[in-house]
């Protein structure tokens, strides 16, 4: 017998039965509210959560935001973003410049998934997918109505998939370096999400 044959043999010998697969994966705590679900999660890996009451509040809580961190006024959007024309966003200062690694940009998230406090981001004209990895900071809007259980139910709404889908959990990570975690590698090192709870039509994209 090689050794080769004497290593896998005492593998085998070692080796526990498989337990079967479940027929169905189950979301975890399928029950839970989907809005406190995800806020939790995603304040869990670094992101600033905040529950608005209606979408007349965003402008104010962005202000509140940007100055409490001391960050730029002046908030990035893609060229065709549709966010410009919002009502509830009036007050709140825009430009369509890149953003750079100083600067904050605000973006609409189209959907979120509850079990992992998930943006997702199903790339648009209106919302490119580098919005997400050029800014230090992104400021995220997510519509109550929007937020799902699970990946499988967020795909299943974007139907069929664009180029690109975008998911972001938390701010951008690494842990190359001696195993030491550092926020920002490879993308914005901080996000702040402002959930709108009031009872509306999904928004759309932008």
């Amino acid at each position: 017998m090689s050794a080769r044959d004497t290593i896998l043999q005492r593998i085998r010998a070692h080796a526990r039965p498989l337990q079967p697969a479940p027929s169905v994966w189950s979301p975890r705590n399928p029950d839970a509210d989907p809005v406190t679900a995800f806020a939790e999660r995603a304040a869990a890996v670094n992101t600033y959560v905040r529950i608005l009451s209606t979408s007349d509040d965003i402008a104010g809580a962005v202000a509140d935001y940007l100055r409490a961190h001391n960050l730029p006024a002046t908030l990035h959007l893609p060229v065709n973003s549709l966010l410009r024309a919002r009502e509830d966003l009036q007050g709140l200062s825009f430009t369509t410049d890149p953003p750079g690694p100083d600067d904050v940009a605000l973006s609409l998230a189209p959907l979120a998934i509850a079990e992992t406090g998930t943006l997702v981001y199903p790339a648009t004209d209106g919302a490119p997918a580098a919005a997400h990895f050029r800014p230090g900071v992104e400021i995220a809007i997510v519509n109550a109505a929007t937020i799902v259980p699970d990946l499988e139910t967020a795909l299943a709404r974007i139907g069929a998939l664009p180029h690109t889908v975008n998911l972001v959990t938390g701010p951008s990570r690494t842990g190359d370096i001696e195993q030491t975690l550092e926020l920002g590698a490879h993308g914005p090192k901080a996000l702040a999400i402002f959930i709108i709870k009031e009872d509306c039509p999904a928004p759309q994209a932008g």
